[in-house]
C-alpha cells in the first residue's frame, strides 16, 4: 500500500513511518515540523525509494488537496496532534486548531480524494487517539470501546472532539475509518517532555526527577513499536466503522516506573547512583487523571493482536537508547518549554 502518514516526524510517527517501510509499504510523510517533531526520527529510511516527505500543516486545507492530488494514497494513518497535556493547560488554542479543525480538514481532503476517484473500496482513513478521551478510573476497571467519553483536560478533550468528527463522517458521508485509542506510549525518539525521557535525563544531568503529586497516578505503558505493529494491523485488517482500544498489559503507578528508571540507571550509568536520590515530589498537575487501563479483549479476539514487550524489557531497551543516542536529544533540550514547568497556570 501506498500510506500517507500526518505527524511522521513525531515520536510515534515515526515509529509507524519506519515500520511501515520496513515491510514494503510506500510512506508519503506530512508532518508541519513544530517543536516535537524530528526529522532525525525517520533518518534511517529517508533515503528509500518508497519514502517521501512533504512539509505542510493539518490546518491547511489548499496543502492536503494538493499531497492528496500529488501522492493518490490507499490509506491514510492520520497521527498529527498537539498531544503534551501540560503544554494544552497553558495553551489550549493550539489543541483545538490542530486536533480538531486539522482533523476536519484531514477528513474533508480524504472524502473529496476518495468521492473522486470513485470511492475504492481497499481505501482506509485511520484516525489514531488516546484512552486519555475516556477520562479517569478509579482503583479498578478499565476502558473498553464502549466507556463514555468523559475528557478532563484540554487536550484529551480536543481529542474527544476529533473521534466524534472521525465517526460521524464514516456515518453521514460513508468514509471508510478505523479508530485507535492507546495507552501511553514510550520508548526510543520520545520528546524529552514527557514523563520518561525526563527522568532519564534528569538523573544523567544530576538534576532533581520531579514527580507530580505522590506519584500515585497510574498508567497502561506500551512500547511504541509494539504500538506501530498494532497500528498497521487495525488499517490492514480492522473493520470499517469500529474502534481498538491498543493496550501494553502493562499498569504501574508513575512514581514505580520512576523507581525502575533509577534501578536501570544505576546499573547502566553507575557514576551517579543512587539515582533515586533526585526523586522530588512537586505540585501535581490541574486536573490529572488518576488512572487509565486498557481492556484490549477487542483487539485481540478480532484480530489476534497483542503487545510483546513487558514493560521491564522496553524500560531496559529504552534506558540504552537514550544512553546510546546524546546526539539525538541533545539539541531537542534547546527547544522552547523543554525542561520548564509547564501545566501550573491553573
Amino acid at each position: 500500500m501506498k500510506l500517507l502518514v500526518t505527524g511522521g516526524a513525531g515520536f510515534i510517527g515515526s515509529a509507524v513511518v519506519r515500520l511501515a517501510i520496513a515491510r514494503g509499504h510506500q510512506v508519503v510523510n506530512l508532518d508541519a515540523l513544530t517543536y516535537a517533531a524530528c526529522l532525525e526520527n525517520v533518518a534511517s529510511v529517508a533515503g528509500s525509494p518508497d519514502y517521501a516527505f512533504v512539509q505542510a500543516d493539518i490546518r491547511d486545507r489548499a496543502a492536503l488537496d494538493a499531497v492528496f492530488a500529488a501522492h493518490r494514497p490507499d490509506a491514510v494513518m492520520h497521527l498529527a496532534a498537539e498531544s503534551h497535556v501540560d503544554r494544552s493547560i497553558d495553551g489550549p488554542g493550539d489543541f483545538i486548531q490542530t486536533n480538531i479543525t486539522g482533523t476536519f480538514n484531514m477528513l474533508e481532503a480524504a472524502r473529496a480524494y476518495w468521492g473522486g476517484a470513485g470511492r475504492p473500496a481497499g481505501f482506509r482513513f485511520h484516525h489514531i487517539s488516546t484512552d486519555e478521551v475516556f477520562g479517569s478510573l478509579g482503583a479498578v476497571g478499565k476502558f473498553t470501546e464502549d466507556t463514555p467519553y468523559a475528557p478532563n483536560s484540554p487536550y484529551s478533550a480536543s481529542k474527544a472532539a476529533s473521534d466524534h468528527l472521525v465517526r460521524a463522517w464514516h456515518e453521514t458521508y460513508g468514509l471508510p475509518v478505523v479508530l485507535t485509542n492507546c495507552s501511553n506510549n514510550y520508548g526510543p525518539y520520545h520528546f524529552p517532555e514527557k514523563l520518561i525521557p525526563v527522568v532519564i535525563l534528569n538523573a544523567l544531568a544530576g538534576r532533581p526527577i520531579p514527580v507530580y503529586g505522590a506519584g500515585e497516578n497510574v498508567r497502561d505503558w506500551l512500547y511504541v513499536e509494539d504500538h506501530a505493529d498494532a497500528l498497521l494491523c487495525v488499517l490492514q485488517n480492522g473493520a470499517l466503522g469500529r474502534s481498538y482500544n491498543i493496550g501494553g498489559e502493562n499498569e504501574a503507578r508513575n512514581i514505580d516506573i520512576v523507581r525502575m528508571i533509577c534501578a536501570l540507571l544505576d546499573e547502566m550509568a553507575p557514576a551517579g547512583a543512587p539515582h533515586d536520590r533526585l526523586i522530588s515530589f512537586v505540585t501535581d498537575r490541574p486536573g490529572h487523571d488518576l488512572r487509565y487501563a486498557i481492556d484490549p479483549a477487542r483487539i485481540r479476539a478480532e484480530l489476534g493482536w497483542r503487545p510483546s514487550v513487558t514493560l521491564q524489557e522496553g524500560l531496559r531497551k529504552t534506558v540504552r537508547w537514550y544512553l546510546d543516542n546524546a546526539a539525538w536529544w541533545q539539541p531537542l533540550q534547546a527547544r522552547a518549554g523543554v525542561g520548564v514547568r509547564l501545566g501550573a497556570k491553573a
